[in-house]
């Protein structure tokens, strides 16, 4: 297959690659795609190097897929070109997520609502991926009322100025004002800080969680209310997660509801500290659920602990497996009768 990376050179456009290449997805030819200020430079997929083009060089292409991480506006601008030209896009960026006519996919709970005809599909929020894996078994048995979710978001999560911030005061020197991602310090801090502040005092990012969690479980019922911190970790989000069903349940249930989950790994025996953190799922593909226990404050709550590492399942492991899916359905090749 003929498969784009737009946003080739940003962080996550880096480990789609690797996953790609980890994968096996079967790319027969590979289109390295970036802005106008990268074209030109070399990246390497496969350990064969690869000169990064531009947008209209890479429409003009046509590939098979294009997966996207370069950021809302370009995605706004640029999908439905990609679209036009008969190719599907996966996009990894917040702009497409809330649109009624686009799909919003985590494969594993719901790429079933995925047809030939959805040419840009919406990456969830890094998040809101994790916490729904854990979530979706759980609401199909009891059905969710309440959810109350605190995150602890690597900074890994605002991209490369992020990294660079916190590696440059980690060695002791202070940013100028134009290498700082966020307003204060990263390095031995929590920021209650996410993404912009809206009218209503959330953030963008804590939003994200309430309205793409509804959408993708298909329930705009659910009640959903988030605080997000960034905190100084290197390859993980962290949330604590407090659910409130409307139907009685079992612990013993809901941990085989959990096992059973694909992609989906219960880590959760208290006596032995065994628990998910970010340090063991940094590089891994699955998301990671333990601390399982009931909410004694409230009648039918629960309590769980979710852990993913957000550039991989967060982001580009979840759009690779899209693009899996759709090829495992026969869900692609639509090109040439658009042509």
């Amino acid at each position: 297959m003929k498969i784009a990376v737009v946003g080739v050179t940003g962080l996550v456009g880096g480990v789609m690659c690797k996953v790609l290449e980890e994968r096996n997805f079967p790319v027969g030819e590979f289109l390295a795609v970036a802005s106008a200020r990268s074209v030109g430079k070399e990246v390497k997929f496969r350990d064969e190097p690869y000169t990064v083009i531009g947008m209209e060089e890479a429409v003009a292409a046509r590939p098979d897929v294009a997966i996207f991480s370069a950021g809302g506006s370009t995605s706004l601008e640029w999908a439905p070109k990609f679209a036009a030209a008969g190719t599907v896009v996966i996009d990894n960026s917040s702009a497409w997520r809330m649109d009624p006519d686009k799909k919003l996919v985590v494969p594993e709970v719901n790429a079933d609502i995925l047809t030939k005809a959805d040419k840009i599909i919406a990456n969830p929020n890094c998040s809101t991926i994790q916490m729904v894996m854990a979530l979706a078994p759980l609401h199909r048995a009891y059905q969710i009322r309440r959810v109350v979710v605190s995150t602890y978001q690597s900074f890994t999560g605002t991209g490369m100025k992020a990294v660079k911030q916190y590696q440059l005061e980690r060695k002791g020197f202070d940013p100028k004002p134009e290498e700082m991602a966020y307003h204060y310090p990263i390095f031995e801090n929590c920021l209650p800080h996410c993404d912009v502040f809206l009218d209503n005092d959330y953030t963008k990012e804590e939003m994200k969680l309430v309205n793409e969690t509804r959408k993708i479980l298909g329930d705009d019922s659910i009640r959903v209310t988030a605080t997000a911190v960034r905190v100084p970790v290197h390859g993980g989000h962290s949330e604590s997660v407090n659910v409130e069903f409307a139907r009685p349940y079992e612990i013993a249930e809901v941990r085989r509801m959990l096992e059973d989950m694909p992609g989906l790994t219960v880590v959760d025996d208290p006596k032995q500290n065994q628990y998910p953190m970010p340090l063991a799922a940094k590089n891994r593909d699955e998301v990671f659920v333990g601390r399982i226990r009931r909410d004694e404050s409230i009648e039918n709550g629960l309590n769980l602990w979710v852990v993913a590492d957000n550039l991989r399942k967060g982001a580009a492991t979840n759009a690779v497996q899209i693009a899996e899916y759709l090829l495992e359905h026969k869900l692609l090749g639509q090109k040439a009768a658009m042509a």
